[in-house]
């Protein structure tokens, strides 16, 4: 990468003040830009979603690594559920969806329970294995909630053999089955067991993206550990659930502790990359590589639920930092995550311009049917789930649970996030899989703009320009008009 008049500007960037230069491309098509990683991941599209509790759960996990991503599970969350989560992540096939089951005796309450947890919202209907019927929310509507599934369902529904999506040319297939029927979505049936569901843009995206998936074809699957207590053992234990890379984990990654917890990990033997953050300096990433770190994470307080800054006046913009700390893990074989900051595709995209192997999004995904949390109404009806912050007070509390009154009470004191949040769904995106076509459709498009066919050649052509705030706000829609 470089910049446009030659050297950098005398002060740091966010995002917003940098743009990418147009240059000659021989790229004709997005489709032909290949968003696979090389930092040791696994991944297919360069999209990390955060530990984060209200983001990134076992729903997430699965969507994400079906199209190529990661999702890091939070600290927080016991070992046993993480262990259990894992397995459910690499159970879940790589292609159709996990289906919503219920019996034909469950009532609509249950099934408009159900809905939300899922984009395809729509609950299938079995006989022991076998699906019976199809409920959706239409067919709830105007309906007592304690009315049996039997009743309302659609019965009889159109089936996919299993066997049919994974041959070739199956997902066209299966696409044009639903196209004929007129069908939305349909149960995938293996030896007449429900195996899972397909939609006709899950066929789609299925001939788009590929499954981010481990040596065995199971989906990949990441999580944290903190810095603090027996670090080795921890280590041990989530390396023994299964998990594809491990990250530890702190908003203040260089720091003495830090260092003597990736020593530690190291004494676990991991055979998967070890992640380390948050960093903002050049320093920071060599010191963390050389206590044993694969990957480093980039960012202090440029979340949406941070307010580092704020509190303390400590952090960087966060495109200097990424520049920066890129440069030097490129000198060491190492790679970097840019961990936060991001609001619209154009900030991943330059992230991966300035050199991160991968960009990490939180509260952008907490907004989805896919991450946990229920589904909430606000006072004009719309939408939305509870998102805060991993330093706040409410992230805090869970992670002190185990210590006593007095010394949860000091903690409680201080906090460096925010507690609650409200995350709306949009109408137009409300499942992470369109968060994830306009992102990776942003990145592929700033690919073709640049001349390059791969990430790698997104870093190596990329021209940067500095913008004025009227620069940029030059550069956003008016959907309403002048």
């Amino acid at each position: 990468m470089r910049f446009s008049d030659g050297q950098p500007p005398p002060y740091d960037l966010t995002y917003s003040e940098a743009f990418l230069v147009p240059s000659r491309s021989a790229v004709i098509s997005r489709l032909d830009v290949d968003l696979s990683t090389r930092d040791g991941t696994g991944t297919t599209i360069p999209i990390v979603v955060a530990n984060m509790t209200a983001v990134a759960g076992r729903r997430m996990a699965e969507t994400v690594a079906r199209r190529g991503g990661l999702v890091v599970l939070p600290q927080d969350v016991p070992v046993d559920v993480v262990a259990d989560v894992v397995d459910r992540v690499k159970a879940s096939h790589p292609v159709f969806e996990t289906a919503l089951r219920l019996r034909g005796d469950d009532t609509v309450q249950d099934a408009l329970h159900l809905m939300p947890k899922r984009s395809h919202g729509a609950v299938v209907v079995v006989d022991g294995e076998c699906p019976i019927g199809v409920v959706t929310g239409d067919d709830c509507a105007g309906v007592d909630r304690f009315t049996q599934l039997h009743e309302v369902m659609s019965p009889e529904p159109l089936t996919v053999a299993a066997e049919l999506l994974e041959g070739p040319g199956g997902l066209q297939a299966g696409f044009d089955l639903l196209h004929d029927a007129r069908r939305r979505l349909a149960p995938v049936v293996r030896d007449g067991r429900l195996a899972g569901v397909l939609t006709r843009t899950g066929a789609l995206r299925s001939t788009i993206y590929r499954p981010a998936v481990d040596a065995s074809g199971r989906l990949r699957v990441a999580a944290a550990i903190g810095i603090n207590g027996d670090v080795t053992a921890k280590a041990r234990e989530v390396l023994a659930a299964g998990v594809d890379c491990l990250v530890v984990d702190t908003a203040h990654g260089h720091q003495e502790r830090m260092v003597e917890a990736l020593e530690q990990v190291n004494r676990a033997d991991p055979e998967v990359p070890v992640v380390a953050g948050n960093v903002v300096s050049a320093q920071g990433v060599r010191d963390l590589v050389a206590a044993g770190a694969d990957i480093v994470k980039v960012g202090v307080g440029p979340g949406a639920m941070c307010t580092t800054r704020m509190m303390t006046g400590v952090g960087r913009p966060q495109f200097s930092a990424v520049l920066e700390c890129a440069a030097a893990a490129r000198e060491l074989g190492a790679g970097v995550w840019a961990d936060g900051g991001v609001r619209h595709p154009r900030d991943v995209a330059l992230a991966l311009a300035a050199g991160a192997s991968q960009v990490m999004i939180g509260s952008w995904f907490a907004g989805t049917f896919e991450s946990p949390g229920d589904l909430l109404l606000d006072e004009q009806g719309r939408a939305y789930k509870e998102s805060f912050g991993m330093a706040s007070a409410r992230a805090v509390a869970a992670r002190v649970g185990a210590e006593t009154p007095f010394e949860q009470a000091r903690k409680h004191l201080f906090e460096e996030g925010i507690s609650t949040s409200r995350m709306y769904l949009d109408p137009e995106r409300p499942g992470v899989e369109d968060l994830l076509d306009q992102i990776t459709f942003g990145v592929r498009s700033a690919c073709t703009y640049v001349g390059a066919a791969t990430l790698v050649e997104l870093h190596e052509r990329a021209v940067v320009g500095v913008q004025s705030r009227s620069g940029y706000e030059e550069g956003r829609p008016l959907p309403g008009g002048w």
